[in-house]
């Protein structure tokens, strides 16, 4: 096991930066944001925590990058960023594909996600895929089958009975697919994989800096343990993108865990019971906001 800590300055040089125009920029937050911002800089902060690799099978040992800073993400003139015109993330539940979602992508989109509970398959050489995406174009498909706790057993619901080739453009294997039941668990990690999509999609790369829904995953047990927040470094590079009350953003998350569904007449009860540290969490950022 291996605790990656960054030393102060270094943090503070990811998260604020060195040029002038980036720093005034930083000192336009409030007096609240930036104390949250700044927990991870303090030897007392309790919001955001060091990453810690298990096991050489982990992302970071697995997948060397280089730490992608606030500035670096200001400059790259290759991201997208939200405009009058594209401004809208859609999330299409489907059983098909990008082609799909190519043809149905609205004109306003700044991305649209498509979601399927079908286990991915791109190439018949590949053995699954979580999800395939074009960042150039703004789409992204992802299967949620392999987050379900019963996908791994024999008897499977989901499994397809009989083989079946459809011909190119045909997805009737798609038609009356098994929709497995939907538990706190299953939309925690649903929920990640989209918030940590959807970052790459606004030019968020994997990040190394602290616990963080863009931290890359090479399997279950590495995901279920990171969090569904982002670190300050990556919350800054998110809110320049979009532009939001740091506040805002987590009274409308805490707004959301709190909601479990029954209040708009849903008639299933949105299961919220795995995101209540999350929720806890939410309340304490604000508190100290205040």
């Amino acid at each position: 096991m291996q605790i990656i800590e960054h030393p102060v300055e270094k943090l503070r040089a990811a998260l604020i930066s060195s040029w002038l125009d980036l720093i005034e920029r930083y000192q336009q937050y409030s007096d609240g944001e930036k104390k949250v911002l700044e927990d991870c800089l303090r030897p007392d902060g309790v919001l955001f925590r060091a990453i810690t690799v298990h096991s050489d099978s982990d992302w970071i040992p697995a997948h060397p990058e280089e730490s992608y800073d606030f500035q670096s993400f200001f400059s790259n003139p290759y991201r997208s960023t939200p405009c009058k015109g594209h401004h809208t993330i859609y999330i299409q539940t489907i059983g098909d594909l990008l082609r799909f979602l190519k043809k149905r992508k609205p004109k306003d989109a700044f991305c649209i996600v498509g979601i399927t509970m079908i286990d991915l398959y791109p190439k018949e050489s590949w053995n699954f895929v979580f999800g395939q995406a074009s960042l150039t174009e703004g789409m992204g498909v992802f299967s949620f089958a392999r987050y379900d706790d019963n996908f791994y057993q024999r008897n499977y619901a989901g499994q397809l009975k009989k083989g079946s080739k459809p011909k190119p453009g045909d997805y009737s294997v798609f038609n009356n697919y098994y929709i497995p039941p939907i538990t706190s668990t299953l939309l925690l990690r649903s929920c990640k994989v989209v918030s940590h999509e959807v970052g790459h999609m606004f030019g968020l790369q994997h990040c190394q800096w602290l616990q963080c829904v863009m931290q890359g995953s090479n399997h279950l047990e590495e995901s279920d343990r990171g969090p569904l927040s982002l670190c300050p470094i990556c919350l800054r590079k998110l809110q320049s993108s979009i532009g939001f009350k740091i506040a805002d953003r987590y009274k409308a998350l805490l707004q959301w865990v709190h909601d479990d569904g029954g209040s708009a007449g849903v008639h299933a009860v949105k299961p919220t019971e795995a995101f209540q540290e999350y929720g806890q969490w939410l309340l304490r950022c604000l508190a100290m906001m205040e």
